[in-house]
């Protein structure tokens, strides 16, 4: 039977997550100090201590996730045939493949976040959860309200849960009519940018610049990346994907979907919380999840 190892993006750091494990492996207390040298950030003490708004910061969480994921994913060694993170998860697939290392894949970590911050900070945007709605009524009302601003799906977490990203005003006008439309729940995410939309253009140039110089190897075993959900092992192809990533919507009921019909049936989640656990058992009711992070 095969296994998948997935691992979570943005949204599910915690404050006090990796204690257990710097705690009590040694290869892991030697992680965090390489990965607090790479990105001159005191991540030990905002993971483990907090405060939470520290932890928020888009320029902290995301190698936060990337630093925890990666040492979860070393401890466990799990005997995976496939492998896929959400968003920022999977650059943390990626190292895990052996495509890049675990420093080249922080470097490439820390562009992403300083880049997407940066967009943050430049245009005002933001995100919203549509739960109950089919997608395909989710995309015609970013259509429809298009004269609002830019709005487009951004996560397609699983039936009936999209997430869409935009600018303000468009998000607000797409909630309302999602709310009309018998959605069960139109909401705001506590975030403070457009992710997954061309709103982060800025961002993906800068890290295409970055990917560009990174060396790519061939993974281990598939890859399955969020821009197509269908396994892959071209380098090449995987840099083309991965700087795509950051502008287009993240597949994921697809990617699950389609590791279902590649034969897979066990799924492991490494790193904080268990929104990937969750969302495999909403989307293949008949697979077996675990989620771990320690």
């Amino acid at each position: 039977m095969s296994v998948a190892v997935l691992f979570p993006g943005q949204g599910s750091q915690v404050v006090g997550m990796g204690l257990r494990l710097y705690e009590s492996h040694p290869q892991v207390a030697e992680l965090f100090e390489r990965a607090e040298n790479i990105t001159g950030l005191p991540l030990r003490q905002y993971m483990f201590e907090g405060p939470s708004e520290a932890l928020q910061k888009t320029s902290v969480t995301q190698p936060a996730l990337y630093l925890h994921g990666y040492a979860v994913a070393k401890v466990r060694q799990i005997e995976a045939q496939a492998v896929a993170g959400h968003s920022l998860g999977e650059f943390t697939a990626l190292a895990v493949a052996g495509v890049f290392s675990f420093e080249e894949g922080l470097e490439l970590v820390k562009v992403r976040a300083s880049g997407m911050q940066a967009a943050c900070d430049e245009r005002p945007s933001t995100m919203a959860a549509i739960i109950g709605l089919e997608d395909e009524v989710v995309e015609s009302l970013c259509e429809e309200v298009s004269s609002f601003g830019m709005v487009v799906p951004a996560n397609y977490n699983s039936p009936g849960q999209l997430v869409v990203s935009g600018e303000i005003a468009a998000v607000e006008a797409l909630m309302e009519r999602a709310k009309k439309a018998g959605a069960k729940l139109a909401k705001k995410l506590p975030v403070n940018g457009a992710f997954h939309s061309p709103l982060m253009e800025s961002a993906r140039h800068r890290l295409a610049e970055a990917i560009q110089a990174t060396t790519f190897c061939r993974p281990r075993f598939p890859v399955y990346p969020n821009v197509t959900a269908s396994p892959e092992t071209d380098p090449l192809k995987l840099k083309e994907l991965l700087i795509q990533q950051l502008t287009a919507p993240v597949r994921w009921t697809q990617t699950l979907r389609q590791m279902w019909a590649d034969g897979i049936r066990t799924f492991y989640e490494l790193g904080p919380g268990n929104v990937l656990s969750g969302l495999v058992r909403r989307t293949l009711p008949e697979a077996t999840s675990f989620s771990y992070d320690s």
